[in-house]
């Protein structure tokens, strides 16, 4: 039996992050990314061996990980978060996030591409996540016609312990096709303070390219957990100050 083409792939991906002061700090790791488009989460249980939506496997996709985190479908929630900021709800929405490797994942940013029925971006739900477990999400409208996307909204969540609330987010992306950019300045009273990038090219989502990304980073979700203490424990170290935490409202 033919089945359609998924939009659906995968992206690999650099991800780099830069801090401007009071101390200068860069890293960069090498990772991959799922572009799901949530109309075809149950044809992936049907398409591949390697990936699963809500189902165990080598790679996995929970709804559970992400909108409400109650496990209920993830299109009405996205409708709802652009009805309040006065978007008109999607005709289609991609989600850009890490799967599950081996049942384990943490997303610092998972990123919801709202279309209309033109293939228009409409609007983007940023949804970042800290280390204590606590969510939060940044919807904003896509001005028509736009090719590359530039949003601003101030800080509202805690995330890092060096960092600030009284921050800005600068948003810079283009659309999710052969090549992906997302990029973040973060800024202050001060001035720039961060900027993170992530930057890859587009992988057809099969069981081989699957294969071969795990083989590459097969313990790439439990490094992003990592890597966040470990350049945490740097920062430290260099005297950057810490900044008390604001428990999510």
């Amino acid at each position: 039996m033919a089945f359609p083409a998924l939009t659906s792939c995968l992206y690999a991906t650099q991800v780099m992050h830069k801090r401007l002061r009071p101390v200068r700090h860069r890293f960069v790791y090498s990772v991959f990314s799922l572009l799901l488009d949530l109309d075809e989460l149950a044809a992936l249980n049907e398409r591949l061996w390697l990936l699963s939506a809500n189902k165990r496997n080598l790679l996995s996709f929970f709804n559970k990980d992400h909108g409400p985190r109650d496990g209920s479908p993830l299109r009405p929630w996205v409708d709802a978060k652009f009805a309040e900021v006065g978007i008109a709800a999607p005709a289609k929405v991609q989600l850009l996030c890490f799967p599950r490797i081996f049942g384990y994942v943490f997303n610092p940013l998972s990123i919801y591409y709202g279309f209309d029925a033109a293939g228009e971006l409409t609007g983007v739900v940023y949804e970042v996540k800290n280390t204590f477990g606590e969510q939060h999400c940044y919807v904003l409208q896509v001005e028509p016609g736009a090719e590359q996307i530039r949003q601003t909204c101030g800080k509202d969540f805690y995330v890092s312990p060096f960092i600030p609330m009284e921050a800005t987010y600068h948003f810079k992306l283009s659309k999710p096709e052969a090549e992906l950019l997302v990029a973040i300045l973060e800024t202050t009273a001060e001035g720039p303070l961060l900027v993170a990038t992530q930057h890859g090219t587009r992988r057809r989502l099969s069981d081989r390219q699957i294969l071969r990304m795990v083989l590459t980073n097969g313990l790439m979700t439990i490094k992003v957990m990592a890597g966040i203490h470990w350049e945490a424990l740097w920062l430290w170290l260099k005297r950057v100050p810490l900044v008390p935490r604001v428990r999510a409202s």
